[in-house]
């Protein structure tokens, strides 16, 4: 009988704000960084499980602390009960008492506790020597909706509704497997488009995209109007007037602004607009939606739970879902916003940027092509070819077209060997970097902690 018995967390951050990966017109400055858990389990027999929460930098060692409070709720009990019950276990976490103060179902803590459900279901795959995607497809339904909470959803999605979705899924599984084990699924890419790349840069990447067989290429837009036509315009041109351009404005505008600013546009035939506007501003997606038409509406990467997928769904206030594999309670909750979508009939659109998200996501959208949406139509997966080195078992993109993993587990281990160079402040890249004045030493501490309840002693503690 094996147990949990430790877990290493570690602090990981890449330097991405020296190139402009990753830049946008509200993260200007990132560096892509993982709050990084490996679950160990007391018998050498038993793999280990990863799971992480994505940030740009600052505030990384938050998640990491986030992930070790919600590693301390974990059940002390048989970890292949622990793993039968992954449903329950994901609820316990996200609904504990006290920690949901912190929430509830938002932010960090939330996001920690789908890093320690991700790390479970990488043991769960890896135990059955089965890639994530695989291990769900051949799940049963009612073993499926067992993972789902579906506390507040009962009035878009009951648990009757998630089988009967469930059990269709089931009729022509394997040869929806069989089509994309041979033809692997459609990627698009935001390689190209990131705010700080030259116009020289971004058209070489451009190109070079297409060449590549990718059928649709984002562009960060909403820093200046002027520079979104050139930069749009430019684009359209090296890539004719009938290959997807999709743009995505990462929250900056408010509503009337964003209709105002997309109406200088539509002119460029995008495919969608991304975050237009807040990430938890319902109705204004609802009036941005209503009109840009027949412009699409995509959001949800940065949303807070399956909640706001249910509320933006039921309001008709987005044309894709975009789930996340950070932002959210971890594969529970994704599963449950996958159903919530093939209820109302909208694609999903995965976000899959930053750092190993491609590698985590691609899972669920090959569970939701093989057992939920069962269709092609309107589904791609982002692709950003950016720190897949650091992963054991990085994703692979080959004609514009995600190859399905063999791999066991979900993809989430990196090479040790990335831990340590880029832990973050006193690893050797970082030290290099300051060391040749490329990045900045970090600050010192202000902040004063006692050291105990009643000692009138008081230590400076370095953050």
């Amino acid at each position: 009988m094996a147990r949990i018995v430790s877990a290493r967390i570690s602090d990981v951050r890449f330097p991405t704000s020296l190139d402009a990966s990753g830049s946008d017109a509200v993260n200007v400055d990132p560096d892509h960084s993982v709050a990084y858990l490996e679950l160990i389990a007391d018998d050498p027999e038993w793999p280990s499980g990863f799971g992480y929460v994505f940030t740009q930098g600052r505030g990384n060692d938050l998640a990491a602390l986030a992930i070790e409070i919600v590693v301390g709720l974990l059940p002390d009990e048989d970890l292949e009960r622990m793993l039968d019950h992954l449903g329950e276990i994901g609820r316990a976490l996200v609904h504990d008492s006290q920690l949901r103060w912190l929430g509830p179902e938002k932010g960090v803590a939330h996001m920690a506790a789908g890093a320690v459900v991700n790390a479970l279901w990488d043991i769960k795959a890896r135990r059955a020597g089965l890639p994530l995607w695989r291990l769900l497809a051949e799940m049963e339904p009612e073993e499926l909706v067992e993972i789902v909470d579906f506390s507040h959803l009962s009035d878009a999605l009951t648990r009757e509704d998630a089988l009967e979705i469930l059990r269709a899924g089931q009729h022509g599984k394997a040869d929806r497997i069989a089509e994309l084990e041979r033809d692997g699924f459609p990627a698009y890419t935001t390689g190209p488009g990131w705010l700080g790349f030259s116009d020289e840069k971004m058209l070489g990447l451009v190109r070079g995209a297409v060449e590549a067989g990718f059928t649709m290429i984002k562009m960060k837009v909403a820093g200046d109007l002027a520079d979104d036509r050139r930069r749009l315009g430019l684009a359209r041109d090296a890539v004719g007037p009938d290959f997807r351009l999709a743009i995505d404005a990462n929250q900056r505008w408010e509503v009337d602004e964003a209709i105002e600013w997309l109406s200088h546009l539509h002119r460029f035939g995008l495919w969608w607009v991304e975050e237009p506007t807040a990430p938890d501003d319902i109705l204004g997606h609802a009036r941005i939606r209503e009109a840009i038409a027949p412009t699409r509406v995509a959001t949800g990467e940065a949303g807070a739970n399956r909640l706001m997928f249910k509320q933006f769904l039921q309001a008709d206030a987005l044309d894709v879902v975009q789930i996340d594999m950070s932002h959210y309670a971890g594969v529970n909750e994704n599963i449950a916003s996958i159903l919530l979508a093939a209820k109302f009939g909208k694609p999903v659109v995965p976000h899959a940027g930053g750092v190993g998200l491609c590698e985590l996501v691609q899972h669920l959208s090959y569970f939701d092509y093989i057992v939920v949406g069962r269709s092609l139509d309107g589904r791609m997966l982002e692709y950003i070819d950016h720190l897949h080195e650091h992963f054991r078992a990085p994703v692979e993109v080959v004609d514009g077209r995600y190859r399905l993993p063999s791999a066991p587990g979900t993809g989430a281990e990196l090479h040790p060997a990335s831990v340590r160079t880029w832990l973050f402040p006193d690893g050797p890249g970082w030290r290099d970097l300051r060391e040749r004045g490329l990045v900045p030493r970090p600050q010192p501490s202000i902040v004063e902690h006692a050291i105990s309840a009643d000692a009138d002693e008081r230590v400076e503690v370095t953050a």
